[in-house]
């Protein structure tokens, strides 16, 4: 590292356990403060405003909010943050998406300390890191992914509201239970609900489910309800 001071980090996963390897892994390497763990995407945008890490590691697919609408709303607050994407091997959709949307570095889940190591130097040198798993498979695609990191040239059809609510409906939350989450009324989280089933033309709750599940907003096995229980009248 250039500098002798430790690089603040931010682990976001929903598993304990990845955290767990990951925070041991980056105090074996050294130079590194893990100032704060997340275990869903909204707490870990709630986390980078408040810390303002140098860097963040952040799970693809978790709940309440994915890493893709989290990677956005992270360099919406704190634009200095520099995203590191863990991703499932599998996944390239999503690493083109998270690219365009300003991620510096993707690594697999199962990966060792130096090339996490790694991953970090190169993002804080400005630079887009790929692991070497994840090079082999994108081959001749790499350099315009590249060349699009953080140009937002792909939006989603959806607001990033709307696409905050999708994720909420799959997983099973009802209105009341968003409008609290969200600090939106349950008359405006209606509104951002019937504005994505129209845009979607999608117009019952197992049908949004599904697409979300085909986009990568969730994934299939998160198809349980995580909400809290339901505010009292």
């Amino acid at each position: 590292m250039i500098s002798s001071k430790p690089v603040t980090v931010l682990l976001a996963d929903d598993h304990a356990m990845m955290r767990e390897g990951l925070r041991a892994l980056l105090t074996a390497a050294g130079n590194f403060q893990i100032v704060g763990e997340a275990s869903n995407g909204r707490e870990a945008v709630d986390l980078v405003r408040t810390l303002r890490p140098a860097v963040v590691l952040l799970d693809i697919a978790m709940p309440v909010l994915n890493g893709l609408e989290a990677t956005r709303q992270m360099l919406v607050a704190f634009p200095a943050v520099k995203v590191i994407v863990l991703s499932a091997l599998n996944d390239d959709e999503s690493v083109e998406s998270l690219s365009v949307a300003g991620a510096m570095g993707f690594i697999e889940k199962q990966t060792s300390g130096s090339v996490v190591s790694q991953a970090i130097r190169e993002v804080l040198a400005g630079k887009t890191f790929f692991s070497p798993a994840i090079v082999r498979r994108l081959g001749p695609n790499l350099s315009k992914l590249r060349e699009r990191n953080g140009s937002f040239r792909t939006r989603p059809q959806l607001t990033s509201r709307e696409t905050e609510v999708l994720q909420l409906v799959a997983e099973g939350w009802a209105n009341k239970q968003i409008a609290a989450e969200l600090h939106r009324s349950v008359k405006t989280v209606e509104k951002h609900r019937q504005n994505l089933m129209n845009k979607l033309n999608i117009h019952e709750t197992a049908g949004l489910t599904r697409h979300a599940i085909s986009v990568g907003v969730i994934e299939s096995k998160v198809r349980i309800t995580r909400a809290p229980n339901p505010p009292a009248d």
